[in-house]
């Protein structure tokens, strides 16, 4: 499913027009990427948690150069689905 699709079926469910669905979807996208970019995490109750996972310097090798790099500190965006999240999608209801 595209985030289209998304819109789409929104849209659709609600009564709402697409452009004020799209524009909803984005801001709500643009909401989560700047928690996250400010190490803040977002919560959403029955669905699941957008968290920043750090990640620790670690050494890695160039293969074809044959020499070691060092891959600084960093973080990454996760999402952890919710148990209820979970036990929908394994039951397929």
């Amino acid at each position: 499913m595209t985030k289209a699709d998304i819109v789409n079926e929104i849209a659709r469910s609600t009564g709402l027009e697409k452009a004020a669905v799209l524009d909803i979807v984005e801001q709500f996208m643009k909401v989560v990427k700047d928690s996250l970019s400010e190490g803040e995490n977002v919560y959403l109750r029955g669905f699941g948690s957008f968290i920043v996972k750090p990640r620790a310097e670690k050494p890695a090798r160039n293969i074809r150069q044959g020499t070691s790099v060092i891959i600084p500190a960093h973080n990454i965006p996760a999402f952890k689905p919710a148990d209820c999240f979970k036990e929908q999608v394994a039951t397929g209801e």
